[in-house]
């Protein structure tokens, strides 16, 4: 059986899910239609109260509705309400666009199979009575809930994910950061290159076709001989500058007593400890170092080279398993559950050891004095200036979440991102349009910004085995 195929304008069902993930849904669909069945509505009305991102998205749903239906007549509803009025509707495409609502009750047009009034048949029904009344046009119900569109392809009613909110179309395409140079790469590219010395540091300017795939803070490297590594400083057109890259994994390199054990922990060290560089994200698989080399540059900075005036560390407070309830205490001691990971590295940074009571009260005063744990709950409005900030499970964020705590930079503050996008809790968000993927996609070709994907574990033998086996 072959699928008919359908020419011009196409009708989408949008479900709750769609609107409350991203109230802007209303005008990312072209030239097309958007059918708003009743139940969403009422979903949106029971979801508008609180203070959570999703109660701020249906509110802000509510007020696009609101403003598109200012003055229509019964006669323009039932007609659609064309967003051509609308002036968020920005692409020449999305003017064409109407959005319709259910004004009347549809007969049951759902299998035995499917009895009741739970909303998600209620909308699987409406799709079905579009299906049979436009039998030219393509009805599509989009969905974010994935059992919604099994079932929907089960009965027949074409479905699709909402993609709009993708950055990428695979995570194998997300910018890691680094490039292997091709063996031939001196051959076809020092013909016109320049090298020079400056400050004790060494630039190169190098011309070629493989310039234009380079990004600013990218690390270049060779493992033919020399083993060379350098991170492009500039690009200007076919032009690049670059710089030796720093080799943090020798001793005289450390950063508060750490060394890099790897190719990319080095480079991120680079980033990490490079005031140039504002904003640095961190990708990669649990026990890869990342927190702990974003806390050793953290310190290093903060108290031994006085560059910042202390480091705030904040994470969205998600858990894996059942949540733990209420928690009493200060916004600090509220987070200090969710810190297991920033007290585990602060053991490891802290001079002495663990039995030593020298090292505990030194931990603590660390953590008094240069360390403060903030929730993410409390951060729209502030402004941080002088200041590291470490963003840790940043692959929980929403792109909006992430734009929010981004934007709190002041002068003189440095963003640090850690995260793991194979590792998402935040329902309804994938690992491509995770906030930490949407940023590194944005960022990579600012200046002033770093990303690195780290690759192997350097946490144990049982953790490396564990990771690969299970």
């Amino acid at each position: 059986m072959t699928r008919k195929k359908f020419e011009g304008k196409r009708i989408f069902v949008l479900d709750t899910n769609v609107l409350m993930h991203d109230p802007t849904a209303l005008f990312r669909f072209a030239e097309h239609d958007i059918y708003i069945p009743m139940v969403v509505l009422e979903e949106l009305d029971a979801g508008k109260k609180g203070v959570s991102e999703v109660a701020r998205n249906v509110r802000q749903v509510s007020r696009y509705l609101d403003e598109l239906m200012n003055g229509a007549t019964g006669e323009e509803i039932e007609q659609g309400i064309r967003l051509a009025d609308s002036p968020y509707a920005n692409d020449e495409k999305t003017r064409e666009g109407r959005i319709f609502f259910q004004i009347r009750e549809h007969q049951d047009a759902l299998p035995d199979t499917l009895p009741g009034t739970k909303v998600d048949n209620t909308i699987l029904n409406i799709a079905l009575r579009l299906k049979s009344k436009y039998t030219d046009r393509q009805v599509t119900l989009v969905s974010k809930d994935i059992n919604l569109r099994i079932k929907s392809k089960i009965i027949g009613v074409h479905t699709e994910d909402y993609y709009n909110d993708k950055v990428l179309d695979e995570i194998e395409n997300l910018f890691t950061g680094t490039q292997e140079l091709p063996d031939d790469f001196w051959d076809s590219h020092s013909r016109e290159m320049d090298s020079w010395l400056e400050e004790g540091r060494t630039f190169y300017r190098i011309n070629g076709p493989l310039v234009q795939r380079w990004s600013p803070n990218m690390f270049l490297y060779s493992t033919q001989g020399d083993n060379f590594e350098a991170v492009v400083r500039s690009i200007n057109g076919e032009e690049a500058t670059m710089e030796l890259a720093k080799d943090f994994r020798t001793e005289n390199q450390s950063v508060w007593g750490i060394t890099a054990r790897n190719r990319e922990q080095s480079y991120a060290l680079n980033l990490l400890m490079d005031p140039e560089v504002d904003f640095v994200t961190l990708q990669g698989p649990a026990g890869t170092g990342k927190t702990l080399l974003a806390l050793a540059a953290a310190l290093e900075q903060t108290i031994e080279q006085k560059l910042y005036k202390e480091v705030i560390v904040t994470r969205v407070t998600i858990s894996v398993g059942e949540d733990i309830g209420f928690l009493p205490g200060t916004e600090e001691e509220k987070m200090t559950p969710w810190m297991g990971a920033l007290m585990d590295n602060l053991e490891v940074l802290a001079p002495g050891t663990i039995e030593d009571d020298w090292s505990q009260q030194a931990t603590q005063d660390i953590l008094r004095k240069w360390l403060k744990v903030r929730s993410l709950n409390f951060m729209r409005g502030r402004t941080f200036l002088n200041k590291i900030v470490i963003i840790d499970e940043a692959q929980n964020l929403t792109p909006k979440q992430m734009k929010t705590l981004v934007t709190r930079a002041g002068p003189g503050t440095k963003m640090i991102c850690l995260g793991n996008v194979a590792q998402i809790d935040t329902p309804y968000l994938t690992d491509t349009s995770s906030g930490l993927t949407y940023v590194v996609d944005r960022f990579k070709k600012w200046g002033h910004s770093g990303h690195i994907t780290l690759q192997r574990g350097e946490r144990s033998r049982l953790a490396d085995f564990a990771s690969d086996e299970l």
